[in-house]
């Protein structure tokens, strides 16, 4: 831990959430309805409730794979040095593939994994994320489906932590340091 005393203010509710992704998850059975089974990528730690949550919401036969990536580690800025700690254990070569990502900031990490899940050839591969903070962008990185835009803030909450902390928040909750 780092030992920074900090508070979280709650910044989306645990209602808004699932309401956002009831809609994300119709949105996206609608864009695959022609494939017969779709790939969903989780990027570890942060998406695993996201994901748990919208691949019980989809209308569609689903595999579920993990990658962790990690550009963060304790920290609440990215090192932008990003390092696979897991890779998939499935094929992706011909199908349809969707990752499912907790956060999109400045862009590093899921740029690093779009080009390593690109050269196995996917038939599509799409992004979903929970969150985005175009603000913060410094690659060329857009995800197709969007949960929520957020402001520049460190937000940890519903899978997102803060130095493995807050996970189990069932909202999401901007870190405010009050040291």
């Amino acid at each position: 831990m780092t030992g920074k005393a900090y508070v979280v203010d709650e910044l989306i509710s645990a209602k808004a959430i699932a309401a956002r992704v009831e809609g994300l998850a119709r949105e996206i059975s609608a864009h695959y309805a022609d494939t017969d089974k779709l790939v969903v990528v989780g990027l570890l730690r942060g998406s695993f409730i996201f994901i748990a949550d919208l691949v019980r919401e989809l209308d569609l036969p689903v595999e579920v794979d993990f990658m962790e990536a990690s550009s963060y580690g304790n920290s609440t800025e990215s090192s932008r040095e990003v390092r696979i700690l897991k890779d998939l254990r499935g094929e992706i070569e011909g199908r349809d593939v969707l990752v499912v990502e907790d956060i999109v900031d400045t862009g590093h990490t899921l740029r690093h994994v779009l080009d390593i899940l690109g050269t196995r050839h996917p038939r599509r591969i799409e992004v979903c994320a929970l969150l985005n903070k175009p603000s913060r962008r410094e690659t060329d990185v857009k995800a197709r489906w969007v949960g929520f835009d957020i402001p520049d803030r460190f937000v940890v909450g519903y899978g997102i932590d803060y130095a493995q902390r807050n996970r189990n928040l069932p909202h999401i909750g901007a870190v405010r340091f009050t040291e």
